[in-house]
């Protein structure tokens, strides 16, 4: 029988040799020096070797424990070399249709689409706050065990990001399902069962006075040109802090004085046009000698390849004092919505038409990209005109015919 001693004390030699123990098992010692723990048997009337493992990362004590186990699979006359392929293949498999792998693989597909901050949100989520789940196999996933990880995060006070990371985790099933490795999506089941969040507003100057002295602020503000262009584009065009970000050159048509953006950026999923006044067509002129060898109007100042940061336009805010209990990015949908409703009178549906809210008009139609073209040309040029009659603090008055246009 080998002893242990035996074992660790083998030196290699200049070709391959055994040291033999018992019932089938030997250590096989090779010139470089690495030793083997190998198992002779027979089965089917053939010889066969089985790998155990290599020394010293297991010990002679389990090496034989790992015989017995062949031994009593040969006694059930089972081949134990197909038995440890059909386990790694049942591993591999487990790996492949593990929640994590899966979310990998549904990450990797999304993230073109994404922007730098949204791709660190949902690593965030997947990395961090679903680690618990990784290694299940996803079909295995209950809705309780998925509800137990999101309570979790809901313990720590943070409620937007529990219902955050289960709409997440809810994609990631759903990608499961779609390639046929899970038959449905728990989280589809855990309606109602996470507490609400709070609904947050995000800050907005409404008042026509305050948003004179914004105006002037920004229009006087001594940044990149990147950022004074987006400053100046922000009032004008209202549209969601990461559109306007993500605008690209080829979605402008200065000609025909429009900006489409295709419906994967927009929030509805729908492709959305945003009529440019002539004030937003002299920026984006302006602008273009610096920008056009990128793909964005709006690029970041580390890379052309990137977007401007979502950032840049607050920290500009808090450099020019404005605090973000004052104004946010998105505010400036607040302000036109308000003042176009209550200052220039212009209807509701037409306003939400051009905020792309999938909201239906007064005769029952749905957002349709087309909808009130023209009139939403004039309402955004007369909008840009206003803004500018506030700058200057000589406050367009409309006539009646206009401040009720449809």
């Amino acid at each position: 029988m080998l002893t242990d001693t035996a074992a660790k004390q083998a030196k290699p030699r200049e070709k391959i040799y055994r040291l033999s123990d018992e019932k089938g098992l030997y250590l096989e010692v090779h010139p470089n020096g690495s030793k083997y723990w190998r198992l002779k048997y027979r089965y089917a009337g053939k010889e066969k070797r089985l790998a155990l493992g290599v020394y010293s990362d297991v010990s002679l004590k389990r090496a034989r424990e790992k015989r017995s186990d062949a031994r009593e699979l040969l006694a059930d006359e089972l081949d134990p070399g197909e038995a440890k392929r059909a386990e790694r293949l049942r591993r591999q498999s487990l790996a492949s249709n593990s929640f994590g792998a899966i979310a990998k693989e549904w990450f990797e597909k999304q993230r073109i689409h994404w922007s730098e901050s949204y791709i660190e949100r949902v690593q965030g989520a997947i990395e961090k706050d679903l680690a618990q789940l990784s290694t299940r196999p996803v079909h295995d996933i209950s809705p309780p065990e998925l509800l137990s990880v999101l309570r979790r995060i809901e313990a720590r006070g943070a409620i937007e990001t529990a219902h955050r990371v289960k709409q997440i985790a809810g994609q990631v099933f759903r990608y499961a399902v779609a390639t046929g490795r899970a038959k449905g999506d728990p989280s589809r089941d855990l309606q109602g069962a996470l507490a609400k969040p709070k609904k947050k507003h995000l800050a907005a100057i409404t008042d026509p006075k305050q948003v004179a002295s914004l105006l002037r602020a920004m229009e006087s503000y001594e940044g990149t040109p990147v950022v004074r262009a987006a400053l100046g584009l922000a009032p004008l065009l209202f549209v969601r802090p990461g559109e306007l970000r993500h605008m690209e050159w080829a979605e402008v048509d200065l000609e025909d004085r429009t900006w489409l953006i295709p419906g994967e950026k927009m929030k509805i999923g729908l492709d959305h046009i945003v009529p440019l006044a002539t004030q937003a067509v002299e920026i984006l002129k302006e602008i273009n000698p610096l920008t056009n060898s990128s793909r964005y109007v709006l690029p970041s100042a580390r890379s052309h390849r990137r977007p401007m940061s979502n950032n840049a336009i607050l920290a500009a805010f808090r450099r020019m004092g404005i605090p973000k209990e004052e104004m946010s990015g998105h505010g400036f949908r607040a302000m036109a919505r308000t003042i176009l409703a209550e200052k220039l009178g212009y209807e509701p549906h037409l306003i939400e038409h051009q905020l792309a809210h999938a909201v239906r008009d007064a005769n029952g139609r749905a957002y349709n990209r087309t909808s009130y073209i023209e009139q939403r040309r004039e309402m955004m040029q007369r909008w840009a005109d206003y803004l500018d009659s506030l700058k200057t603090e000589n406050v367009v008055v409309l006539p009646s015919s206009a401040r009720s246009a449809t």
